[in-house]
């Protein structure tokens, strides 16, 4: 397994009463694997994500990404892993506005602390894969939303990470454009052998995933 969260809990403290997010979730994400996360809003799921990228940490329980657990790390290891292991993509592209298209991906592998004429190629070679070759010189203003959710799917696999967390990926898209952007999410997690997680409200685009997790009142359920 490359992603594997077991008896994850996560409680706030709000005056004098605890209020439980997530309640004994435990989930398993092979490599190219793709699992949809879906449920009412409140039910857990932005909390649910932001844990499996550590960028939140649970009360208790554990997560393994590959074959390291994450509570065994400092905090430096951490952002470290957040940068390698793991790659985002956010409901909104979150592009820089002052990046071109190509620099938008090596800013990635610049804050990873590598900096390469073959990352150089690396890039160009995942956007050439997602349509985007022409458009490598490009600032996010001249790019319609599709492209730039593109982008965002190149920026989160630059660094070849083991995990792609998507949230809301097709949330500001139409239909026609939300599903061609899922299906090229779909698309790398089987050619690069990634696990992917995508919370989503988007039924629409359920076809494309190979398994719909219903998350609700904090505990995980089977579709």
């Amino acid at each position: 397994m490359t992603l594997k969260m077991e008896h994850i809990y996560k409680s706030y403290q709000d005056g004098d009463k605890e209020i439980e997010v997530l309640k004994d979730v435990s989930l398993e994400v092979a490599r190219g694997e793709f699992v949809a996360i879906v449920g009412p809003s409140g039910a857990g799921k932005s909390t649910f994500l932001s844990i499996a990228g550590a960028l939140l940490s649970p009360t208790s329980g554990e997560i393994t990404i590959g074959d390291e657990r994450l509570s065994s790390l400092s905090k430096k290891e951490l952002a470290d892993a957040r940068l390698q292991k793991i790659g985002f993509i956010f409901q909104g592209a979150n592009l820089i506005p002052y990046l071109n298209v190509r620099d938008q991906l090596l800013v990635i592998s610049e804050l990873a602390g590598e900096k390469s004429k073959t990352k150089k190629a690396a890039a160009d070679e995942l956007l050439e894969e997602l349509g985007l070759g022409a458009r490598k010189k490009n600032y996010p203003e001249s790019l319609s939303g599709g492209e730039k959710q593109r982008v965002a799917i190149a920026r989160a696999l630059m660094n070849n990470p083991d995990v792609i967390l998507a949230d809301e990926p097709t949330a500001s898209l139409d239909k026609e454009r939300g599903h061609a952007v899922v299906q090229m999410i779909a698309d790398e997690v089987k050619r690069k052998n990634k696990a992917a997680i995508m919370v989503t409200h988007d039924e629409r685009v359920l076809d494309l995933v190979d398994r719909v997790i219903r998350i609700e009142d904090g505990r995980l359920y089977p579709v």
